[in-house]
């Protein structure tokens, strides 16, 4: 019987580096802008609450809707132009869309956990409410931006910008593998 050696355990470190260095640039990216749109939207949405003449003083659901509304527009255009720059695709328009429905459910997991702090559990202080949206809501809204972003919204072509692209149509990576990997006829 022969002995084989398993393989050096240093490539699987080495795939894990260049993962962890592909993502670790476009994460702190997404942190940084994800930070500004924070402080728009936690802000905004304290000015509208219990700023000057409470505005929306007794509509909190109101209030975080136009706030994240507001932060959203912030998180798009540092989105688009920094963080995703090299997966952008042609059609802005898409993105747009994409970007506004993932970020529609992002804000229903804040609004989500806010409408259940202060309505069903009765937490109505300000801490309570910038807690149940803020803290808990904002990061499960944020871990689903991340993910959606990179499957949903920004899917072009990564390491180049859209204006240095081919002007053939781009194909999906993903598709050429499941394509690859498809069982073939006897004329295939």
């Amino acid at each position: 019987m022969e002995v084989t050696e398993a393989p050096p355990a240093r490539p699987a470190r080495g795939r894990v580096r260049a993962l962890a260095d592909r993502y670790v640039g476009e994460l702190a990216r997404f942190g940084s802008v994800g930070a500004v749109a924070y402080v728009v939207d936690v802000g905004l949405f304290n000015l509208l609450r219990f700023g000057p003449g409470e505005v929306l003083g007794h509509k909190p659901l109101t209030a975080k809707v136009i706030a994240v509304a507001v932060a959203m527009v912030v998180s798009y255009v540092g989105s688009r132009y920094w963080t995703f720059s090299h997966r952008r695709t042609e059609r802005p328009g898409r993105e747009m869309v994409a970007f506004v429905l993932v970020n529609g459910v992002g804000m229903l997991a804040a609004v989500g956990c806010l409408w259940f702090s202060h309505y069903v559990l009765g937490l109505t202080s300000p801490l309570a409410d910038n807690i149940s949206a803020n803290v808990v809501g904002l990061a499960l809204g944020t871990a689903i931006r991340f993910v959606a972003y990179r499957q949903v919204v920004f899917t072009g072509v990564t390491g180049q910008r859209p204006d240095e692209r081919p002007a053939a149509p781009v194909v999906d990576e993903r598709a050429d593998l499941l394509d690859d990997a498809a069982p073939r006829g006897p004329l295939g």
